[in-house]
């Protein structure tokens, strides 16, 4: 039996109105986007220093967050620049030079791998940080320092663990 206009448009309105409606995906790719960019932009604020166990850093009540330098890293037993061993403790204080030779040597080295920055070609020179725990003797901190300075890296910070006020 054939149907009238009014059934044939009802019918396929009916059919149009029952199927499930489309999910609507741009929206959610916009949202997804700008939270992209908003963790892209924030997460490169804050450095993280390499922590180790043997290692208790020093409290303070400094404030300025630590910059992307290099890191001398002195534990018990071992000096560590970048997390590669240079040298033993009981090497560096070995003999009556003020310098550490290996230590001096891998500096030197790093040196001419990095590029210089417009904020290492100021008074100072280069930037190095310094992470020693609290109960090496300070003949050994001083030598490090020393070495530090020796090899162009004389802006040296020395890092520790912010203490709350």
């Amino acid at each position: 039996m054939k149907m009238s206009r009014r059934a044939v448009r009802m019918e396929r309105r009916h059919k149009r109105k029952s199927r499930m409606p489309g999910f609507n995906i741009v929206s959610l790719m916009d949202i997804f986007t700008i939270l992209v960019f908003f963790l892209l932009v924030n997460s490169s604020d804050v450095e993280v220093l390499p922590s180790a166990k043997s290692i208790q850093l020093p409290e303070s009540l400094a404030a300025e967050k630590p910059r992307e330098t290099l890191v001398v890293m002195v534990t018990e037993r071992e000096i560590l620049l970048q997390g590669r061993r240079i040298a033993s403790i009981e090497q560096a204080m070995r003999g009556a030079e003020t310098q550490i030779g290996s230590l001096d040597a891998a500096l030197r080295d790093q040196a001419k791998r990095r590029l210089l920055k417009a904020v290492d070609r100021g008074p100072g020179g280069r930037e190095i940080t310094i992470m020693g725990d609290k109960e090496i003797p300070f003949r050994l901190l001083k030598r490090v320092m020393l070495t530090c300075t020796k090899a162009g890296f004389g802006r040296i910070s020395l890092s520790v663990v912010q203490k709350s006020t």
